[in-house]
Parts: structure tokens; C-alpha cells; sequence
């Protein structure tokens, strides 16, 4: 077995905010993360080649011969295939995009390395390619099928009591320890999955394709539609459409969220509704990081992006195709900007600067009510963050 590492591609820039706090290959479409894919898979365990300031906490691992593997692709067995049939010096392209490359202990990445290598035309046609922040969001779906397939191939569902409404539930899936009740769940859509320790509350309606991860819930009432992911230790409650929440963050009350992408750590407040439709019903611009400008996405319906420790208060109004820095903090009246730098602090009337050690503590109490601890790793990736994004802090100059 080839020892296996994803790199970060040319994608990574078009994926920020998201990827100023983790490796392209960590993010979360469908069910699982992009790693976690190819773990189950592959059966190995794989590591990570990204930027240097993120290298400690997900590091890399090495080994006298190494696949690397193009972090925003997602396998599929056809892929899973063809990538581990790989020699070294060979390289596998689909069109322009590399996606996978193996090569010796000493290699160095480089245009030039891999121009001299042996170009092999992949064959596959059937797998996810991530190469921009709205596709997290309408290839979810089928990622969430994907990934379905994937986690309930050969194996039952536990028992969904009878106080709940079924649709199509051989395409609903709940592991031994969920707890499901008084709700309705159609999975005539789209597959529906139902993580461990997880809770639906009483009342609760969900359309797939859907997945709740492990420890995550819906709160009582919620109004869930597809294609919607909540990540590992995630609540959501009120109307959620096409939502993919990464892990640890929480919209726990009434309040429209749509079309949208929540890192980790976030706090959604009451109330709190994103539009994801302009009124003219033109294609919404997002924010690019890369050309520092509202780019056109292409997209008719997309609504917020929120970075990794973002946080908004109660009754926030984000205008369509929003996106949020990692760790602003948004609250007051009024519609703030399509644009919100990290470590901004406001809203509409304006910004002040979320200072380092306010983030750290704030960071610290909400990593300590999942019983995580906010390391000094995770505190040497914000602060890198903070001085790196002095330049975007325009209320500063």
C-alpha cells in the first residue's frame, strides 16, 4: 500500500475563507470530509502536504514511495482505481487538472517536476471536483449520495419508532445510537442519514438528501431541506436549504439560512436569515481572495459563506452572497457588507478590530463546551491569520 498524502492544488485560493484554517483535502461535502473519503476508500491512513503556518497541526508523513492525491477531489471506486494503479514518476490528469501524482522520499513539488513526468489521461468521468466556494454547496447532493452508498453498503438501519413519518425509508439510514422522534422524514428527494448520538426533536420535517453527523442535532420544529449537511457536534433549528455546516457550530433558532457554506466553530444568532436570491434575480458575485473583487459565480441562489470562529448576533441580516472572514464577529442593525474581513468586529455602522486575545478566550470557552481544548496550535494559526490580514482590516488605515 502507497502511502498517501493530499496536497493542496491550485484550488486552494478560490476556497478561502475556508482554507486560511485547514488544508483543501479537510474540508466537509456530503456525509464525510475529503480525507475520510479516501480513507474508507483506500484503507490507509492519510496525511496532509498544505501551507506551512497550517503544516503543524495537520502534518505531513513520508515514506520511500508517496501518492499524492489532489485534495478538492473526491474518489469514487472508478478514481480510487486508477490513482492506486499509479508508478512512480507517472501523473494522472483530467484535462488540465492534476489530480494525482506519485513520486520518491526526496521529491519536490513543483510545475516543473510534474510537467516531466509520464501524463496519464484519467478515465473516470463520476467524481466530485471542487474548484470553487459555491460548488460546496450544489454538488452536495451528490456527494451526499455518494457518501450514503458508502457508509450503509451491506449494513441496516437501527429502528426509526413509530411516531415518526417515513418516506421512501429504504433510503433513510440511522445508526444504533440516534434518537428520532414526532418527525417526518422524506427521502423520496434524495437519501437520508442519521449519524451516532445524534437527536431529531419532536416536530422536526427533513427532506433529503440530508445527513446529521455524529452528535449533532435539529432542534424542535426545524425545517430542513435538501441538499443539506450538519457537520459532527453541529445544532440547527428553524429553515435551513442547501446548507453545509462543518462541525462544532450551532443555528439553534428560528431564522432562514440558504445556500450556504458554515465552517467550524460558528455561532449562528436567533433570529438571524441570509437572502439567497437577489431581487432582479441576477447571478449573485461572491467575494474572491485572489483577485481581491466580487467575482460573477454563476449561481442564481446562493447565500452566506462564514469562515471558521465567525459569530453573528440576534436579528443579522446578510445580503445575498455574503462572505465572512475567519473570526469577525457581526452584530447591529442594518445589512452589513457583502464582504466581511476576518477579525472584523460590527455590522453596518462600521468595524473595529477583533483583537487576538478576546478570540483566543472567546475560542477557549466555546472549544471547552464540547470538551476540546483550544491549543496553542490552533492559537499560532490565528495569530499567523491576524498579522497576514492587517492589510484587509481597511478601518485600521
Amino acid at each position: 500500500m502507497k502511502n498517501i498524502i493530499l496536497f493542496d492544488g491550485a484550488e486552494r485560493g478560490q476556497l478561502l475563507p475556508f482554507t486560511f484554517t485547514r488544508p483543501v483535502g479537510d474540508m466537509r461535502i456530503g456525509i464525510l470530509t475529503i480525507k475520510e473519503k479516501w480513507e474508507k476508500h483506500t484503507k490507509a491512513t492519510l496525511s496532509f502536504a498544505t501551507q506551512d503556518y497550517l503544516s503543524t497541526k495537520f502534518s505531513i508523513i513520508k515514506a520511500d514511495e508517496n501518492l499524492y492525491i489532489n485534495g478538492a477531489v473526491c474518489p469514487t471506486r472508478n478514481l480510487c482505481e486508477e490513482v492506486l494503479q499509479l508508478k512512480i514518476g507517472q501523473s494522472l490528469y483530467d484535462n488540465n487538472i492534476l489530480i494525482a501524482f506519485v513520486a520518491e522520499l526526496d521529491y519536490i513539488y513543483s510545475e516543473n517536476n510534474i510537467a516531466n513526468s509520464e501524463k496519464i489521461i484519467c478515465k473516470s468521468t463520476d467524481f466530485i471536483h471542487i474548484q470553487n466556494l459555491t460548488d460546496i454547496f450544489t454538488k452536495n447532493d451528490t456527494a451526499i449520495k455518494q457518501d450514503f452508498e458508502l457508509l450503509t453498503a451491506g449494513r441496516t438501519s437501527a429502528n426509526i419508532n413509530d411516531t415518526n413519518r417515513l418516506y421512501n425509508d429504504s433510503q433513510i439510514f440511522a445508526e444504533e445510537s440516534a434518537v428520532i422522534e414526532s418527525s417526518i422524514l422524506n427521502a423520496k428527494t434524495g437519501p437520508i442519514y442519521i449519524g451516532n448520538h445524534t437527536e431529531v426533536m419532536e416536530g422536526s420535517i427533513i427532506r433529503g438528501a440530508f445527513a446529521l453527523c455524529d452528535h449533532a442535532g435539529t432542534k424542535l420544529a426545524t425545517k430542513v431541506y435538501g441538499a443539506t449537511t450538519v457537520g459532527p457536534y453541529c445544532k440547527i433549528g428553524g429553515e435551513v436549504n442547501n446548507v453545509v455546516m462543518w462541525g462544532y457550530s450551532n443555528k439553534g433558532h428560528d431564522g432562514f439560512l440558504g445556500n450556504a457554506v458554515i465552517g467550524e466553530w460558528c455561532n449562528i444568532g436567533a433570529d438571524t436569515n441570509n437572502s439567497n436570491l437577489k431581487n432582479n434575480y441576477a447571478p449573485v458575485k461572491l467575494w474572491n481572495y485572489i483577485t481581491e473583487k466580487f467575482e460573477n459565480t454563476g449561481q442564481t441562489f446562493c447565500g452566506l459563506m462564514m469562515a471558521d470562529h465567525a459569530k453573528c448576533g440576534i436579528n443579522t441580516m446578510f445580503n445575498t452572497g455574503t462572505v465572512v472572514g475567519v473570526a469577525a464577529n457581526i452584530f447591529g442593525a442594518g445589512f452589513p457588507r457583502n464582504y466581511i474581513p476576518s477579525f472584523a468586529w460590527g455590522g453596518a455602522q462600521g468595524f473595529d478590530t477583533f483583537q487576538l486575545p478576546k478570540v483566543y478566550e472567546m475560542a477557549s470557552i466555546m472549544a471547552s463546551r464540547r470538551g476540546i481544548e483550544f491549543s496553542d496550535i490552533d492559537k499560532d494559526i490565528l495569530k499567523h491569520l491576524f498579522e497576514e490580514g492587517k492589510k484587509s482590516r481597511f478601518w485600521e488605515k
